[in-house]
C-alpha cells in the first residue's frame, strides 16, 4: 500500500522551485519595463518641445506614476515571496504608495482625455489651467485626490493596542493593514467610484469629438488623431479595471483547476496588475509618431556602444534641438 502522505522535503522543494520561477518571470519583465520608461523620460528631459506641450507632460506624469506603482507592487511581491516581515512603520508607507498610484492612474487617463477635448474645441483660447506652464497645478490636484482616500481608509480601521508600529513585524500585504470589513467596503466603493467617473469622462469626450467632427473647422486629421487617442485611453482604463476581476478568476480557477492559493494570487497579480501597467504606457508611447522616432534613435544610439565615433555622431543627432 502506497504512502498517501507527501514527503515534507518534496513539499519544501516544490515551494522553493515555485518561488524561484515566479521571481524569474517577474524580475526580467520588470527590468525591461524600467529600461523603456527610463529611455522615454530621458527623451522628455533632453527635448524641450515635449515639456512645452501639455499632452506630453501628462504622459510623462503617467510614466512616473506607473513606475512608482510597479516598483512598490514588485517590492511587496518580493517581500511576500521571501516571507520577509517588516515593521508597520515601513509597511504602511509602501502600501500607501501602491494604493495611491493605483488610484491615480484612472485620474490621469481622464485628465489626458479632457486635454484632448480642450485642444480640439479650444485650440486658440485654451483655458489657463491647461497650458503647459500651468498643467502642474492639475497634476498636484490629482495626487491630492488620489492620496486622500487611502488616508481615510487607514484612519477608519481598528487596530490592536498591543501592536507596536515600530517593533511589530508583519508580512506586508494589503490584508494585514486593511483587515476590517469597513475598510474593505470603503476601498471597493472608492475604486468603483473612481473608475465609473473616469469611464463617463472618457465616453463624454469621445462622443463630443465624434458628434462635433463635421462642425469643426480644423484639420480632419487632427480630429481623427484625438478620437483615436481618447479610444486608447478607454482601452487603458479597461486594462486597469482588470485588477477588479480577480475574485471572478479565482472562482473559475478553483472550479476548473487544482491550484494552490499562492499560485492563484500570483496569476491574478501577474495578469491583472503587472501586465496592464507594463502595456499601458508602452502602447501609448510607441503609438505616438514623434516620440516613437526619438525612441528608435535612442535604441540605435545605445546599440552602437561598441563604435564610439558612430555612436557620438548619432547621439548628437538624437539629442539635438
Amino acid at each position: 500500500m502506497q504512502n498517501l502522505t507527501e514527503d515534507p522535503g518534496n513539499v519544501t522543494y516544490n515551494k522553493s522551485l515555485s518561488v524561484i520561477i515566479k521571481v524569474c518571470v517577474v524580475i526580467p519583465l520588470f527590468c525591461f519595463f524600467l529600461g523603456c520608461i527610463a529611455i522615454m523620460l530621458h527623451i522628455f528631459a533632453c527635448h524641450r518641445q515635449f515639456l512645452d506641450t501639455s499632452r506630453y507632460i501628462l504622459f510623462a506624469h503617467m510614466l512616473i506614476n506607473d513606475t512608482l506603482q510597479v516598483l512598490s507592487s514588485v517590492l511587496l511581491f518580493l517581500f511576500v515571496m521571501a516571507q520577509v516581515k517588516v515593521a508597520l512603520i515601513y509597511c504602511v508607507p509602501l502600501l500607501f504608495l501602491s494604493t495611491t498610484t493605483f488610484q491615480n492612474t484612472p485620474l490621469i487617463l481622464a485628465t489626458m482625455s479632457l486635454e484632448r477635448y480642450v485642444a480640439i474645441f479650444y485650440p486658440l483660447q485654451r483655458p489657463a489651467a491647461w497650458r503647459s506652464d500651468r498643467i502642474w497645478a492639475i497634476i498636484l490636484s490629482l495626487w491630492l485626490i488620489s492620496s486622500i482616500f487611502p488616508i481615510i481608509n487607514y484612519s477608519i480601521g481598528k487596530y490592536d493596542p498591543s501592536v507596536s508600529v515600530l517593533y511589530t513585524r508583519v508580512l506586508c500585504k494589503v490584508s494585514t493593514v486593511n483587515s476590517s470589513p469597513v475598510q474593505v467596503l470603503f476601498k471597493a466603493a472608492v475604486s468603483i467610484l473612481f473608475f465609473a467617473v473616469v469611464a463617463v469622462i472618457i465616453l463624454f469626450t469621445y462622443m463630443r469629438i465624434l458628434l462635433e467632427t463635421r462642425k469643426l473647422r480644423q484639420d480632419r486629421l487632427s480630429v481623427n488623431k484625438a478620437m483615436h487617442t481618447v479610444l486608447l485611453h478607454g482601452f487603458q482604463l479597461l486594462l486597469s479595471v482588470l485588477a477588479f476581476t480577480s475574485p471572478i478568476t479565482e472562482t473559475l480557477i478553483v472550479l476548473h483547476a487544482n491550484w494552490l492559493p499562492e499560485d492563484i494570487s500570483f496569476f491574478n497579480y501577474f495578469c491583472f496588475i503587472l501586465i496592464p501597467r507594463f502595456l499601458s504606457p508602452l502602447i501609448y508611447g510607441f503609438r505616438d509618431q514623434t516620440l516613437r522616432s526619438h525612441i528608435g534613435k535612442a535604441f540605435l544610439c545605445c546599440s552602437n556602444r561598441g563604435r564610439p565615433c558612430v555612436r557620438r555622431k548619432q547621439c548628437d543627432r538624437v539629442f539635438a534641438f
